[in-house]
């Protein structure tokens, strides 16, 4: 099981393997979750288009494309 730490934020004191620079890409399971400003997405399938759903700030649904994510920034652990 891997368990390494995933983040696409740009920190200067991330280690090497702590960096997705080298792919960037999303995960494209369905029920993945990444997290965000420090709210979990999950990939929901959406027919044509898979949309990433959570929560804001005052608990309200939020639905979020992969681009959203990643102008945001995201990681597969939660980071605040």
């Amino acid at each position: 099981m891997n368990t390494e730490t995933v983040s696409t934020t740009s920190d200067p004191d991330a280690t090497a393997g702590d960096d997705v620079a080298c792919n960037g890409s999303l995960p494209t399971v369905p029920c993945s979750v990444v997290w965000s400003g420090g709210h979990a997405y999950v990939l929901e399938p959406a027919g044509v288009r898979p949309r990433w759903m959570g929560v804001d700030d005052r608990g309200r649904a939020e639905e979020l494309s992969g681009d959203d994510l990643r102008r945001r920034g995201w990681s597969r652990t939660c980071v605040r």
